[in-house]
């Protein structure tokens, strides 16, 4: 009983070491600086066949949205300054 007991002990102390044991399969130039490309792709991305290709017309969609959600938090806290009520609904917002 005592001889399985201390295998037990024995086996889940290994385990629970092994992780700190285990390789992850970097290479570190200095200290805090592992990162390296997984096996298969290019250290760079740029100009690879990983590199993205952003439309210019949807980045520019994005542009739009952006530009339009700042004017109307904008009109928002504008509204909360002056009269102290919040008001998410902008097209709710008085106009004087």
């Amino acid at each position: 009983m005592k001889s399985t007991v201390a295998v037990l002990a024995v086996v889940a102390g290994l385990g629970l070491a092994a992780p700190a044991f285990a390789y992850d399969g970097t290479h570190c130039k200095e200290p805090g600086n592992c990162w390296e490309p997984k096996p298969g792709f290019p250290a760079v991305i740029a100009g690879s066949k990983y590199d993205p290709k952003h439309d210019p017309k949807e980045l520019a969609k994005q542009d739009q949205s952006e530009r339009e959600m700042e004017a109307r938090n904008a009109k928002r806290v504008a509204y909360f300054k002056k009269t102290g009520k919040f008001i998410y609904d902008v097209d709710k917002i008085p106009n004087d």
